[in-house]
């Protein structure tokens, strides 16, 4: 198949293979999922610019933060704070995660209008993070996902360690299915499917996509939340698309893991995913130079390189212009 662009200018020739969407949604969990990790507490004016960059380079759905207890998640303590300095966003989609119902109550007064719970695939992370078992955390979601419907707002349930688990192995595809059901019938708009070890490969992905479709879950239900810990990542993403997911989670610049799971590495890349869709001809809404600015500016912040190929090759490139023109 022949090229319907040409590359230039730190841009990838756009091949169209078939099979896939013509655009895709990303869900942009950077300032949530990314930065909740770092040790070194973030200036919430830093986190608020963050997010105006991610929007200004064309980013629709950014997770802004979690109102969560500061005890557990120090680095959100500023929850508040960041929306306050953030405001209205038209045309912008600010999920915030609630991790039960003191959480809902806090996005409630706040006038959030979308949010997301933390449920898990494994007895072993459920209990680690959010200390009580499957069950237990079903019963505390309920209330939950009831009042945020009743009130109007969009819900996303994300599952957690769906393709591996470092403490109890392999985790059967059954099992998945049947959490992540359960997720959906309390009233969950929206699942994300995630590998929070990143040890998924892509006939895993394919496997559990089709499996949740025997049970009668389209993927049009269905978001992928991949970690790049084995380099599966961008692999797993196609085989997702192919499989019909339409909804992408990704990192600006590659930040993030999981403080409740060591083992979990950073979050694929939102730069390096845009790359491979607009390679592929697919839209996204989003100006990639935009976006390697914008994870240029925060590694700066944070004090080390983003790990993200595409941002380290555009980098690159630039100064190596900027070099040449002086």
């Amino acid at each position: 198949m022949t090229a319907t662009t040409p590359a230039g200018n730190g841009l990838p020739y756009r091949v169209p293979l078939d099979g896939l969407p013509d655009s895709v949604r990303i869900y942009e969990v950077g300032p949530r999922d990314g930065l909740q990790n770092e040790s070194a507490v973030i200036p919430v004016e830093v986190k608020a610019e963050f997010i105006r960059r991610l929007a200004a380079a064309g980013l629709t759905v950014i997770e802004a933060t979690s109102f969560v207890h500061p005890k557990w998640v120090p680095q959100l303590a500023d929850a508040d704070e960041l929306l306050d300095r953030l405001g209205p966003m038209p045309g912008v989609r600010l999920p915030v995660l609630v991790p039960n119902e003191r959480g809902l109550e806090r996005a409630l007064r706040r006038g959030v209008t979308e949010i997301a719970i933390f449920g898990s695939a494994t007895e072993t992370f459920a209990r680690r993070n959010l200390n009580r078992d499957i069950a237990g955390s079903l019963e505390m979601f309920a209330p939950v996902v009831a009042r945020a419907r009743e009130a109007g707002l969009r819900v996303r349930g994300y599952l957690s360690m769906c393709f591996g688990d470092p403490w109890e192995g392999q985790v059967p595809i059954g099992r998945v299915v049947e959490v992540g059901a359960r997720l959906l019938e309390l009233g969950c708009d929206e699942l994300s499917l995630g590998d929070t070890i990143g040890v998924g490969t892509p006939g895993h992905v394919t496997a559990l996509i089709a499996a949740f479709g025997a049970a009668g879950i389209g993927p049009e239900r269905l978001a992928v939340h991949f970690h790049d810990t084995y380099g599966q990542a961008l692999a797993n993403t196609l085989a997702a698309l192919r499989a019909g997911v339409r909804t992408v989670d990704a990192s600006a610049g590659g930040i993030g893991g999981c403080p409740y799971a060591k083992s979990a590495t950073g979050n694929l890349a939102t730069e390096d995913l845009v790359w491979m869709l607009h390679g592929l001809g697919i839209e996204t809404g989003v100006s990639l130079e935009s976006l390697v600015a914008t994870s240029v500016w925060l590694a700066e912040r944070l004090g080390r390189p983003s790990p993200s190929r595409v941002v380290q090759a555009l980098a690159r490139r630039l100064n190596e212009q900027e070099g040449s023109q002086g």
